[in-house]
């Protein structure tokens, strides 16, 4: 099972878009006129999906969505989870309204998630939900990992998270209870080689006693999560979810900016065992901000199509007068977000990871010309 597209329409930082009468990208026939194109559109591969772009385009957003329409797919799913699943997006948000987009509030709010046979629909504008009858039992299973490290704060969190409001949203608690589940009785000997590897760079392997989680070094040491090195402590969490047996073939993944506090060192290792994952039939969905993660999983994949990248950009929404009147709320200096897909960084314009690295670049050279 994988996930295939993905549509927002309205929702966050997604905003209605228009096209030109340059044709239409679906088809190829021609369209006569210009016209509206009802919300922002993703198409991804089976393999390792990299979402890049500048602050406030929607990266992380989008693997919410994904994550919170495959927690839908679950056939015994937990009411108290899911019911309310605004709350994947922010733990403050107690209404989802607001979830839509400012400047298009009046307009419709939704989003929808397939998986090329099946979809899963949300609308903020009418709170509801859409196709259920054939998303639900589908069991998705995925886990998502996000950018702020969870397991430090493990020490009772289920329970207070039972009784009180905490100040984590629902990716974050759902990221300590499968940390904590029992580790799997057995696992393929190509997993078993993937912990191996982790355990070699973490120097360890990952336990928890009492609700709290340790690295056990290979020296016998016994290191309390947070006094790790926090770069490790990612590469310690996937081999616990690995060991648990969460991740196996036709699970999604979904890492929120995996090279965060990662040293740089680490990248191609990291690069090699998400490939990996992801020839034994595990989809990956990734966020990141780092041209040099991005290109190490370029040059080390096997095929073009093992890994493609996605770029959310924005850009003025000039919108034609023909069409200006379909449109609430229109202004002229809206900023829409679109994206570009492609197998390989170069194709990607406009690109701010390699621009951030060109700019650097230009600065070495000027500073060696000057001689300094």
């Amino acid at each position: 099972m994988s996930i295939k597209s993905i549509k927002v329409m309205n929702v966050m930082a997604f905003q209605r878009q228009w096209r030109k009468n340059n044709g239409d990208p679906k088809d190829g026939e021609p369209v006569e006129g210009d016209q509206l194109q009802d919300s922002f559109k993703l198409h991804f591969s089976d393999g390792i999906n990299v979402i890049i772009g500048e602050n406030g385009t929607g990266k992380t957003t989008l693997l919410k969505m994904i994550y919170a329409a495959t927690q839908w797919s679950m056939e015994q799913a937990n009411v108290g989870k899911t019911d309310k699943f605004h709350k994947f997006f922010s733990n403050s948000i107690d209404d989802s309204d607001l979830l839509k987009n400012d400047s298009n509030k009046d307009g419709y709010c939704g989003f929808e998630v397939s998986d090329g046979e099946h979809t899963f629909s949300y609308s903020l504008s009418h709170k509801g939900f859409f196709n259920l009858a054939d998303w639900i039992g589908l069991n998705i299973q995925s886990v998502f990992i996000p950018t702020t490290e969870m397991l430090s704060h493990s020490k009772g969190f289920l329970a207070l998270n039972e009784k009180f409001k905490m100040p984590f949203d629902g990716t974050q608690v759902d990221i300590i209870v499968n940390a904590s589940l029992p580790e799997a009785r057995r696992l393929p000997d190509y997993m078993n080689a993937i912990l191996e590897r982790i355990s070699d760079a973490i120097d360890g392997r990952v336990i928890q006693e009492n609700d709290t989680f340790y690295v056990v070094k290979k020296d016998g040491r016994k290191i309390d999560f947070s006094l790790e090195a926090e770069g490790l402590r990612k590469l310690a969490l996937l081999w616990k979810l690995i060991r648990n047996g969460l991740l196996e073939k036709g699970t999604i993944l979904l890492w929120d900016e995996p090279e965060s506090n990662l040293n740089p060192e680490l990248f191609p290792l990291t690069a090699e065992i998400l490939l990996e994952l992801q020839e034994h039939g595990i989809q990956i969905f990734i966020a990141t901000h780092s041209y040099n993660f991005s290109k190490y999983l370029e040059l080390l994949r096997n095929s073009k199509e093992q890994v493609q990248f996605h770029n959310l950009f924005k850009g003025t929404a000039e919108l034609p007068e023909t069409i200006k009147h379909v449109v609430s709320n229109y202004n002229d200096q809206d900023e829409v977000i679109y994206g570009k897909s492609a197998f390989t960084m170069e194709e990607l314009y406009p690109n701010h990871l390699m621009s951030a690295d060109e700019k650097l670049l230009d600065m070495i050279y000027s500073e060696k010309v000057r001689g300094k």
